[in-house]
Order: C-alpha cells, then structure tokens, then sequence
C-alpha cells in the first residue's frame, strides 16, 4: 500500500464525526460507471446512520495528510435490511453466519495502489475478530455491456473480487432503487458473491 496514506478503522458511534466526509465520498464515487448514482447528502446520511448505530460495524477511512480520499463499510448481514437479507434466507443460509461487506469507494487518483486489499483485508479481519461468521459477501449492480453509457476501456473489479476469494452466485440477487443521472429513479439488480471467511487470513 502507498506510504502515503494512512488507515483507520472505525466501528459503531466512532463513525458519526465523519458521516459529511464519507457521504459526499460516496456521492462523488458512484455518480460514476457503473452505478451512475445522482446522489444526496441526506440520503446518504441516513444509510450511514446504520453503520453508526451499530457496535459491530467496520467503517475503514483512507486519508491522505487530513483528508478522506477512499472509506469501506461492512456489518453483520443480520444488521442489514431485508432486501439484502432475502437472498441468503432464499438459498437457505443462515444470515446471521455472514458478515455483510458493503461498498469501497476510492477517488480515482488512488486507486492502483493497494487500497481496495487493504479494505477487504480489515473488513475481513474485523469480520474474524467479532466471531460467529462463515462467509463475507457484498453485493455489485449489473449492467448491460453493451450499454452506451459504459466508458471505453472500463476495466471492471470482477478479476480483482475473484483473486479474493469472491464466486459471483447467480440466482442470489436483489434490486435497489436509487436515482440515475439523467433518469431519475430506476429499479436496479444487484447479484452477491461471496467467499469463505477462514478463521486466518
């Protein structure tokens, strides 16, 4: 990982001093391909509320000198909604066996530098250190690659989430509605993948 940028792993009320910063992050984020998110400080306040009221949430915040350049949140799938619950219960897993990882996100300037590693790593390593849990998952849209609106060249994270362990499970799928630029509201699908969470890394 860049020298440069320092971690910090946050859990619970620790989060709520930062909930601006990390809102307007993942606002900035996923305005871009592939989630193409017209996003409000609001809305995102709220969600992140969720990770605050929890004592067993991760919120890990990159920096660079004092500002937020990257942050990754994840909690305990039974501290989730049941959208995102559904899945798991549907395949019949036990939703309090999985340790939801929710979303990374990284200003571009950072990215390429060992950050998305280091995320899931404390994610997992939290997810380990709070105990009980077999498998680590998150969710991930899906998008038409033939959609006009994909940038050329896009280069996509799904070799990067499989070197990690992750196995894409279709059929274990969920859908989200959330404002799109240029659009408005739209029903999204996003499909899980998961892996094993071994009691070492």
């Amino acid at each position: 990982m860049d020298d440069t940028i320092t971690l910090e792993t946050l859990s619970g009320a620790a989060l709520l001093p930062h909930l601006d910063e990390v809102a307007a992050l993942r606002i900035a984020v996923f305005r871009d391909w592939p989630y193409l998110y017209d996003g409000d400080v609001g809305y995102e306040r709220e969600y992140l509320a969720a990770y605050a009221e929890s004592p067993s949430s991760v919120v890990v915040l990159a920096r660079d000198g004092e500002a937020v350049v990257g942050a990754s949140t994840g909690i305990p799938l039974a501290e989730d909604s049941a959208e995102f619950q559904a899945p798991f219960a549907e395949r019949g897993m036990e939703v309090a066996r999985v340790f939801y990882c929710g979303e990374s996100v990284l200003l571009p300037l950072y990215r390429g530098r060992g950050l998305g590693h280091a995320f899931f790593d404390a994610r997992e390593a939290h997810a380990r250190a709070l105990g009980g849990f077999a498998h680590t998952a998150f969710a991930a849209v899906d998008r038409d690659d033939g959609d006009p609106r994909k940038p050329a060249g896009h280069r996509g994270n799904e070799a990067f989430w499989a070197k990690r362990g992750y196995v894409r499970q279709p059929g274990m799928t969920m859908k989200l509605h959330w404002n799109e630029v240029g659009i408005g509201e739209v029903e999204h699908p996003l499909t899980f993948w998961l892996r094993p969470l071994e009691a070492s890394a």
